[in-house]
């Protein structure tokens, strides 16, 4: 039991991890603030996200000052060679997960129609 918990664990946090991924790579200059919005995060849990990321070498954050008010900066993120691959990998699992779901269901619809 304790096993199949950790590993949904695992699942979700790479799913957490791919969708901010795939979010980054789509915006490297979104504020944490609007990509936490985007994910249905809290700060925190994104904030803790992009250090793992960041921790695993698959994206690199870069901090900026504008220009017209230094006061004010912004964050790029930049996904690694390692985070691509990363991203690529993550999606293969996930199409050959659901190709298994789409044979297993195709499985019991046609034991279904077989038992009438």
């Amino acid at each position: 039991m304790l096993l199949v918990y950790v590993q949904l664990l695992n699942m979700n946090n790479n799913q957490d991890l791919f969708e901010t991924i795939r979010k980054i790579n789509s915006n490297p200059i979104i504020s944490q603030r609007e990509l936490a919005k985007q994910l249905g995060f809290s700060l925190g849990k994104l904030n803790y996200c992009i250090k793992a990321l960041n921790k695993k070498g698959l994206i690199k954050v870069k901090n900026f000052k504008k220009k017209k008010n230094k006061i004010e900066y912004f964050q790029k993120y930049i996904l690694t060679t390692k985070g691509i691959k990363y991203r690529l990998d993550l999606t293969i699992e996930f199409m050959n997960r659901k190709m298994k779901e789409y044979d297993q269901l195709k499985k019991e619809i046609s034991k279904g129609k077989n038992i009438n």
